[in-house]
């Protein structure tokens, strides 16, 4: 999609020494509140325009920021495919932080919900129990958060990978035990990306993505599963009444059909969260705002996003 169809695309110095590339679409009428959305993995937040014109119609200022190593995203140490050469959690947390930092001198008073979809559902978990009290609410879509015994042994092959060739190159065994099984999976087998979703416009769309045709590297992979493991771990950290709203689809292949949504929902609970919310929505694949009827969606998540506007400022 062409990001451009923003109202405004911008660059932001972030402490970790990246320059940030994010796009803002300002809320029409009153604003209500603030969106920040974290892209996944190997894409980037111009593919969130669509979603951004529903909320800025609802009344919310929607920034999207391109994540170190994707997009247009800019850091000596963070080419394509990689998050930084060390550090890479810290440093990506820290930018999500600078943009936090942003649209709060931007629009003070608003409250600030915290969207992340697949791979950036973990960085907005990662990044908001490392900031207790920086965000208002908190949305994760599509993104699995319990890897498990495959993921230990994915931890594993990385190492190997990065004792042999490094870690600034591209991981030869990951995509072959992720996209490539989950796409293996698909009745159609079309291209080697319609485990995303059945909507073949917005399959083509991606593989014709200039900025997303890169592979991600052994450290980023590996950032990735580091993510994974330790958000879940500090949910403690966070406020128990922060409204959360978990979503996946049940033909998602990356969340097991969604039970890793389900299952990080229950995570919440046992932990005594008492403002949680969970959707899986059928006929859905991975990427539930590029699905065929991702309008549905769309609207669930604008109705809970304004309760949580009522919920923190009376409006």
């Amino acid at each position: 999609m062409d990001d451009m169809a923003f109202s405004e695309i911008n660059r932001l110095a972030s402490p970790s020494g990246a320059s940030i590339t994010y796009r803002h679409e300002p809320a029409q009428g009153q604003p209500k509140g603030i969106l920040m959305i974290c892209h996944g993995l190997v894409e980037h937040a111009g593919r969130y325009r669509r979603f951004a014109d529903v909320m800025a119609q609802q009344g919310f200022e929607v920034y999207a920021h391109d994540h170190r190593g994707h997009g247009r995203t800019k850091a000596d140490d963070a080419p394509i495919g990689r998050f930084a050469w060390k550090d890479g959690v810290t440093k990506v947390i820290s930018d999500v932080m600078a943009m936090r930092t942003l649209v709060g001198e931007r629009h003070p008073g608003l409250p600030v919900i915290l969207f992340g979809h697949s791979m950036g559902g973990l960085i907005a978990l990662n990044t908001a129990v490392s900031n207790p009290g920086g965000f208002d609410a908190l949305s994760i879509w599509n993104s699995n958060l319990h890897p498990g015994l495959m993921g230990r042994l994915a931890q594993v092959v990385l190492r190997i990978e990065k004792m042999l060739k490094g870690s600034d190159v591209p991981s030869a065994i990951l995509p072959k035990a992720t996209f490539r099984i989950w796409n293996s999976k698909m009745p159609e087998k079309r291209t080697m990306a319609d485990w995303l979703s059945h909507d073949k416009a917005a399959v083509d769309a991606y593989v014709g993505d200039p900025l997303c045709q890169f592979e991600a590297s052994v450290s980023l992979w590996q950032d990735v599963f580091e993510m994974s493991y330790r958000g879940p771990k500090l949910l403690s950290r966070l406020p128990k009444d922060l409204p959360i709203l978990l979503v996946s689809g049940n033909e998602d292949a990356a969340t097991n059909n969604g039970r890793e949504i389900v299952w990080l929902a229950q995570q919440f609970r046992a932990a005594g969260f008492t403002n949680v919310e969970d959707k899986i929505y059928p006929g859905m694949r991975h990427e539930t705002l590029h699905e065929i009827g991702w309008e549905v969606p769309a609207a669930d998540f604008a109705a809970w996003a304004r309760k949580v506007a009522v919920l923190s400022n009376g409006m």
